[in-house]
């Protein structure tokens, strides 16, 4: 096993590779309308575009995911990257809406390359381990983030077809950077495929604070998810009448939020970790607060954004750095439990999200938002208790 850390120049291409390989998952989100008029099919079919890009990565959460364990990971991202590579150049040549839709889908499984780099950052950072991988997750998140204003101004000039293709020549130049920049790490698991999935699901009994951390991302995501499905619905009507291009602007605020969430990773190596968790679900809910009381103000949308990314960031990277202490001969398994139930709870969200934009508009929408909230507030408290009480007793 190596020791030795990483570099600041490996954890930089990690980190721009990890952002540059999920970006490709939401590039087909503002170019919906787009994708619809090119193939003469109505907005709603276009929109299973992106359903696909969604399931495509589920199922490589779970099913590719823990292969991280098994196989070589730096030939495994490197595999990844090459047919992403070419699901990507499918993309830009397709010429019909089920070809689109398969294209569409395979870039979402091979898209999890991303998640075999994270817990390979994580193996081969002894120490400041947390301060690493919130560096690898300010990557994913910028590039999810960035990833819509990309391929709307790209599409703008030079049609969606070019998102694709320029899209796949980023992936190809990175990958081969990562490959010959990283250094092999010894293969964990000695089983077959079956009881590799078997194991994963294993992990969950295993360890209580993976359940934990489980439980909290998938609410804090669920409402993270929840706000900026229905963000679009608020600022596109009354009193705002914002066009897409102004909306897409709220994306870049978000951004900042992302770039901070290291030093929340920082402060999870030290002393008790769910200190950090308090603070980041207080941010988010206060900044739900802000759109209660104030939801036709736009500092308070902006202040909104800038604080829930933050906080909703800060806690996922925390949880990271924690299920990451856990069993590093199971890091891709154990990564798995949690971004699967991440990405469930960030479907339920979208879901109750506009569920409740139907039924009750916006107001409808925040005090949603405050439950999530407050129940993975409640969450972080008594974990925050049971880790002072635990040290107290020690």
């Amino acid at each position: 096993m190596m020791k030795q850390g990483l570099t600041k120049w490996q954890i930089a291409i990690m980190s721009i590779t990890a952002g540059i390989c999920v970006s490709g998952i939401y590039f087909n989100q503002p170019l919906l309308s787009d994708i619809a008029g090119s193939l003469h099919i109505s907005e709603a079919a276009a929109g299973n575009i992106a359903v696909c890009s969604q399931a495509g990565y589920g199922l490589g959460l779970f099913f590719i995911t823990p292969l991280g364990d098994k196989v070589n990971r730096r030939r495994l991202i490197l595999i990844l990257q090459l047919l992403l590579v070419l699901s990507l150049i499918g993309m830009s040549f397709a010429q019909t809406a089920w070809l689109i839709s398969a294209m569409s889908l395979l870039v979402g499984l091979f898209a999890v390359a991303a998640q075999v780099i994270m817990p390979l950052a994580a193996l081969l950072s002894p120490e400041n381990k947390g301060k690493i991988v919130g560096t690898i997750v300010t990557g994913i998140l910028t590039g999810i983030l960035a990833a819509r204003v990309f391929s709307g101004y790209i599409a703008e000039w030079f049609g969606w077809r070019a998102v694709y293709s320029i899209s796949s020549g980023l992936v190809l130049l990175s990958s081969f950077i990562l490959y010959f920049s990283l250094p092999d790490v010894p293969v964990q698991f000695k089983g077959n495929y079956g009881q590799l999935l078997r194991s994963t699901l294993q992990q969950i009994g295993r360890f209580a604070l993976l359940r934990y951390s489980a439980v909290l991302g998938a609410l804090v995501f669920g409402a993270f998810c929840s706000f900026w499905t229905t963000l679009t619905f608020h600022l596109s009507g009354a009193p705002f009448h914002y066009g897409t291009d102004v909306i897409g602007l709220f994306g870049l605020l978000a951004i900042v939020g992302a770039l901070m969430a290291p030093w929340f990773g920082k402060l999870a190596d030290k002393g008790n970790p769910a200190r950090s968790q308090v603070i980041s679900i207080a941010m988010l809910i206060t900044s739900i607060l802000c759109i209660q009381f104030f939801p036709n103000a736009l500092w308070a949308l902006v202040a909104a954004v800038l604080m829930l990314d933050l906080g909703v960031q800060a806690t996922h990277v925390t949880n990271i750095a924690v299920i990451y202490t856990l069993d590093e001969t199971a890091h891709s398994r154990i990564n798995t439990v949690y971004m699967t139930s991440y990405f469930i709870g960030g479907a339920m969200g979208t879901f109750v999200g506009v569920q409740c934009w139907k039924a009750g508009g916006y107001t409808g929408v925040t005090w949603q938002l405050l439950v999530w909230s407050v129940i993975a507030l409640l969450l972080a408290l008594n974990r925050y208790r049971q880790i002072a009480k635990n040290t107290v007793t020690a």
